[in-house]
């Protein structure tokens, strides 16, 4: 039986500080207060002196307001029923169904043991040409989705959750406003992805605390469904914000800042999150794709710079397209040779005549004449972005790979592709010889 505390020593904003022993980080508490009950979780302890940040808020709390800590951390419940399911980030239903209580399991746990992982080399279908053929998702991979704010981010989340070929998906959304979250919902109902979906929602208006929550429940969730033998994909979006709750705590907590007035353990916070994706060595997988927007289109930013040294790479999302260039799969490698025998080298050859494109077109602005050669670049530039680049292309890497072939047979000779003679014998079109 927890002792119950009676007297609250200070009460800071949302974080309330209270003197007791026994206490964890971590643990959930449950204040008795004159509107009814309320969770909060100790975040900092001192000696004795042990501070909580209130889920609800500080308003309606008193000097005199009973505590009583439960004994464990924040946990979520388990099972085959939150298919299809909606959760705010203190996991209770936001879809007006029924509460799940049984089967708890703590959230925010270690990482997997690296014995019982293996090496990535599948690969995760989008029928997205971008991801697919040119960065290929790989699972157990962690990847970022670098963008800015008003780029269509969101919706490219939604187009993999319905589009990607695992068995079940996990969206965390932070700080999401609500008609991205009434999106969200609105396009995987349609598109008949929400059976196989579970949804953790902190939106801007909730308690900031919930933000904090999202990733780990979603990341906990999707560690029990991947020892099922599952294959999970958990999309969260946005880990900025994520990272600016935690500044907004620690400034409420009086923390030592660091860059830009995020606290010191950043990279270890993120880094705790990320790593928890994993191919497990006799069950499912779990991958993380986060998106990580970049105020002021800056990648030096505290949040996206971190986010650099922890992950396997990023998609770079620039004017409503995944940019070639900024975007790199560094677990390709591992998929694309076991895929078609012209993957690597159309993909190499089709990034570099891209490459020459964007010079020319530098060359026409500048007034430059323009040679044949040039015109052949310009040709296939604008087919390249069209048929490959569009997010609204929704093609198989197999039809990807061919449309690639043909772009080049419409714009090129075969010589002038750089492509090894034998690719070109077996894949060039029969019909532009």
């Amino acid at each position: 039986m927890k002792k119950i505390y009676s007297k609250i020593e200070s009460i800071n904003g949302s974080v309330i500080t209270v003197r007791a022993d026994g206490v964890k980080y971590g643990e959930l508490a449950e204040i008795e207060t004159a509107f009814g009950k309320s969770l909060a979780e100790v975040n900092r302890i001192d000696g004795d002196l042990v501070s909580l940040q209130v889920f609800a808020g500080g308003r309606g709390v008193s000097t005199g307001d009973q505590i009583r800590f439960l004994g464990h951390e924040m946990q979520v419940s388990f099972s085959d029923d939150l298919l299809g399911r909606i959760f705010d980030g203190a996991g209770n239903p936001r879809d007006k169904g029924p509460a799940l209580t049984e089967n708890l399991v703590a959230i925010g746990g270690p990482s997997v043991n690296p014995s019982n992982r293996i090496v990535a080399k599948r690969m995760i279908r989008t029928g997205i040409p971008m991801i697919d053929m040119f960065n290929t998702l790989v699972v157990s991979q962690k990847l970022p989705i670098f963008s800015i704010s008003g780029e269509p981010y969101n919706q490219l989340l939604a187009r993999i959750a319905m589009q990607a070929e695992v068995d079940v998906i996990i969206l965390g959304g932070m700080g999401l406003k609500y008609d991205d979250y009434l999106y969200f919902k609105g396009e995987l109902e349609q598109g008949g992805a929400l059976s196989r979906t579970v949804m953790f929602v902190h939106t801007a208006a909730d308690p900031t605390v919930e933000c904090l929550e999202v990733p780990d429940m979603s990341l906990a969730v999707a560690e029990q469904f991947a020892l099922q033998g599952k294959d999970v994909l958990v999309l969260l979006t946005d880990m900025t914000n994520f990272a600016d709750s935690m500044k907004e705590i620690a400034i409420t907590q009086e923390q030592v800042p660091s860059n830009r007035g995020y606290p010191g353990d950043l990279y270890s916070q993120l880094a705790a999150r990320y790593e928890k994706a994993v191919d497990f060595n006799s069950a499912g997988s779990v991958t993380i794709l986060a998106v990580t927007t970049m105020p002021g289109d800056d990648v030096t930013h505290p949040v996206p710079d971190n986010t650099g040294y922890i992950t396997e790479g990023q998609f770079y999302l620039k004017g409503g397209r995944i940019e070639p260039f900024g975007s790199l799969s560094r677990l390709k490698q591992n998929v694309n040779g076991k895929t078609r025998s012209d993957h690597r080298a159309l993909m190499d050859g089709m990034i570099r005549l891209y490459s020459s494109y964007k010079d020319t077109l530098e060359k026409k602005s500048m007034g430059f004449m323009m040679s044949e050669w040039d015109e052949k670049l310009l040709k296939y530039g604008v087919m390249f972005e069209k048929e490959m680049m569009d997010l609204s292309v929704n093609i198989p890497l197999e039809g990807a790979l061919d449309m690639g072939w043909k772009i080049l047979a419409s714009c090129f000779n075969k010589e002038e592709t750089g492509i090894k003679s034998e690719l070109i014998a077996q894949y060039w079109p029969k019909s532009a010889e």
